[in-house]
């Protein structure tokens, strides 16, 4: 798939939209010296070339009941479509994990799944988890302090 040519607006548009998707689109446009209407359009063409996906509200996990971030190694029974395909479906119905990457390496999936406490993960894992067929082991890390958390894509110049 190639890579969408952005100028340095439309990287000044993802910049500010990044760190404050609540901006008015007057307000982006003084940010990044346009009118309103040039503003509005280039916006629109970056939602319509899928490059700005979605708008999101960021929530503390703490403040809602969900301080324990949880960072699991999850291999397979076998690497094959069917395996794949049946984890994949089954974790993506699980509202605990946060992300799901394939991955090279030792393991084929990483896992980051949040819950309330250590009881919530103990059912996460004998009741959704490991009764995934193709799960052969399962590895878990708990996270005991966040270092550096960022959305916003460094966007090459």
């Amino acid at each position: 798939m190639p890579i969408p040519t952005l100028d340095h607006t439309d990287r000044e548009i993802l910049h500010h939209l990044q760190q404050d998707g609540r901006l008015t689109n007057a307000e982006l446009a003084e940010r990044v010296h346009l009118s309103p209407s040039p503003c509005l359009r280039r916006v629109r063409h970056l939602e319509s070339e899928g490059i700005i996906r979605s708008y999101a509200t960021l929530l503390d996990p703490r403040k809602v009941g969900l301080p324990i971030s949880v960072f699991v190694n999850v291999s397979l029974r076998s690497q094959g479509r069917e395996a794949i395909q049946d984890f994949e479906a089954h974790i993506q119905t699980c509202p605990e994990v946060m992300e799901c990457y394939l991955m090279t390496g030792t393991s084929d999936y990483l896992l980051r799944v949040v819950v309330p406490d250590l009881d919530a993960y103990e059912v996460f894992l004998s009741s959704k988890l490991t009764t995934i067929g193709a799960v052969a082991n399962i590895q878990s890390s708990f996270s005991l302090k966040q270092v550096v958390y960022r959305t916003e894509l460094p966007i090459p110049q």
